[in-house]
């Protein structure tokens, strides 16, 4: 990588997530910044880093003649997109407040937030979003004014008005003067809603310090250059999306694509080609049973090949680590490199240098797969509370079960109960108009709790656990869902599982079941697979208790499923059962499956 060069800007010289982006187009006027999908032209379309700052500009004249000011928040309800980024700066710009709002949230939530954080103009991407905004409408205690990419159809007697973005900006086609206002770094730039598995979400203040510095200690973790090509597609309301998808790419030069959607992603990596990836297990999870069920389906001296492939790789991986010598049989690696890895690695564009997931914990057979085959996965760590990186692993020194090193700048330390808690400059402002919740997660000493249960070995941190996420059975055996669910759903039969058994005397589950691999099993059973009431049927029952049994035989006796209920349904953010950040809403499938639960333990 020679050839490839790092140009990074400071959080010293920069300031402000303005002054960020203003530096970067006078240091980088013609590099590419964002390529994106224009669905009129149906084509891929560009704005340099100049470009950019003058759209930037005439945001920022818009916003003013509409009268919002410093200290005013200003709601973004969009997919990932250029203008995203656009509105965004003209806030940081003029000290306005920035509230990212998912694009599918519920209208409960949307009123919640609008009203809390006082949001006086949202920018919404099409009708979905402003069908939303009507069923909240009634609770708004302050109507905002509403812009929309796309032109909206809407009752006139409506209590909100809409204006399409065209001529919100043409209504005020005139020359921005570059007087910029003076923001101190440590001011409130932005609100971010935490996804809220339980309860209200709660609105994470941070500063322009907190992000330049989290963004800054990141890339000097894992190094970021300006030839480098992200794809964005995890939503940028989500913190890690927004720092290391947008922030560092600001602060290092690189582009930036913005996928078209999730289900067009691999068209996407095949025509972007990135050489960074961020995302969550789940998109890994689901390439990963993909691969296996190909792989299923070859012949013997494929699957033997495939095999080979997988614990050669890691060798190389090992050796290239410090952590192994030589093998002799690394000799055959560059051929099956050749035959299988490359071929794998294709099918995500072929030009990866890494890929970060974050959120939550990566299986390790996903992990030693990928990275076996050269895609380099580096977990991390962090909260929206942090910025939210805590801790990453790196290129040099990755240790693929940890979380990380924590990054230069962030002190960690475990408590007496085990729990990581940390402080440093990343570390948020508090909770709006929260201050109850703000002094519930801060120790004493000005040290945040992360909630999770951690241990460090040699200078990584390794997650144990989570302090609200451990189940008690009724005979005090104390179990860790998660990591059960982690290992059910690598089944790539399991689309999704939730366990349960707090104050229970034995443990059972709900799994999804995923469709495509649903069809074949349900015609080997003589079953209709479009028939719900085949989920019930005892045999195929028993053949899936048996599948979980072996996704768990790892585990301790006492940690095994004994009564399992079964769905089609997919958990997602739409029907509320998955948080945007696609974690899921525990209490929300508890209350949605109270019944099937109360069935798996009549009698008990």
């Amino acid at each position: 990588m020679n050839e490839w060069t790092a140009d990074f800007i400071t959080p010293d010289s920069a300031q402000n997530l303005h002054n960020l982006f203003r530096i970067r187009a006078e240091r980088s006027p013609n590099s590419i910044a964002y390529r994106y999908f224009d669905g009129n032209k149906r084509e891929w379309c560009e704005y340099t880093w100049q470009q950019s700052l003058d759209h930037i500009k005439q945001w920022r004249t818009s916003l003013i003649h509409t009268g919002i000011t410093r200290g005013d928040s200003v709601g973004i309800m969009l997919r990932n997109c250029p203008e995203w980024i656009f509105l965004e700066q003209a806030c940081m710009a003029e000290g306005i407040i920035s509230v990212p709002l998912y694009p599918n949230d519920r209208a409960d939530n949307v009123s919640h937030i609008t009203n809390e954080a006082e949001i006086k103009l949202i920018l919404i991407e099409d009708q979905i979003q402003w069908n939303t905004l009507q069923l909240a409408q009634g609770d708004f205690e302050i109507i905002p004014t509403v812009i929309s990419l796309s032109e909206i159809n809407h009752a006139e007697d409506s209590a909100i008005k809409c204006t399409c973005v065209e001529n919100w900006l043409e209504a005020t086609k005139i020359t921005l003067t570059d007087k910029y206002k003076d923001i101190d770094p440590h001011s409130l730039a932005t609100i971010v809603y935490t996804s809220g598995t339980t309860g209200r979400p709660k609105g994470v203040m941070l500063s322009h310090w907190n992000i330049l510095n989290n963004a800054y200690s990141g890339i000097n973790s894992v190094t970021v250059y300006q030839q480098d090509l992200f794809l964005s597609f995890l939503p940028l309301s989500h913190t890690l999306e927004r720092t290391v998808g947008y922030y560092i790419p600001v602060m290092t030069g690189a582009t930036v694509a913005f996928s078209r959607s999730i289900q067009q992603l691999a068209e996407d990596l095949l025509q972007i080609k990135p050489t960074i990836l961020i995302s969550v297990p789940r998109i890994y999870e689901r390439v990963y049973g993909k691969i296996i069920n190909q792989v299923a389906e070859k012949s013997p001296i494929a699957k033997k090949l495939f095999q080979w492939t997988e614990q050669i790789g890691w060798e190389v991986y090992e050796h290239k680590q410090g952590n192994r010598g030589v093998s002799w049989r690394m000799i055959f690696w560059p051929i099956l490199n050749a035959l299988v890895a490359k071929k794998v690695m294709a099918k995500l564009g072929g030009k990866l240098r890494f890929s970060i997931s974050g959120g939550a914990p990566l299986p390790e057979k996903i992990s030693h797969l990928f990275i076996a085959f050269g895609l380099r996965i580096l977990q991390g760590y962090g909260l929206t509370e942090t910025s939210p990186i805590i801790s990453v692993n790196q290129l040099d020194n990755d240790k693929p079960l940890s979380i990380g090193i924590p990054l230069l700048g962030v002190e960690v330390r475990i408590a007496k109960n085990k729990e990581l808690q940390t402080k440093s400059e990343s570390v948020m402002l508090g909770y709006w108009k929260n201050e109850e919740a703000t002094k519930e997660i801060f120790t004493d000493d000005g040290w945040l709790k992360t909630g999770d249960l951690a241990k460090m070995e040699g200078d990584h941190l390794y997650i144990t656990g989570r302090i609200k996420e451990i189940l008690v059975l009724s005979n005090g055996e104390k179990i860790p869902p998660v990591d059960m669910e982690i290992a059910i759903c690598i089944d790539p039969l399991f689309e999704q599982a939730i366990v349960i058994g707090e104050g229970k005397p034995f443990l059972s589950a709900i799994i999804v079941l995923d469709k495509e691999q649903w069809i074949p099993v349900a015609k080997s059973f003589g079953l209709n697979p479009d028939d719900t009431n085949s989920l019930t049927n005892s045999q195929l029952r028993n053949y899936v208790t048996k599948k979980v049994a072996d996704c768990l035989s790892d585990f301790p006796g006492y940690a095994q499923i004994r009564q399992i209920t079964l769905s089609l349904e997919p958990w997602t953010d739409d029907n509320f059962f998955l948080t945007a950040a696609m974690k899921m809403r525990r209490k929300t499938l508890l209350e949605y499956f109270e019944g099937d639960i109360n069935r798996m333990y009549e009698g008990h």
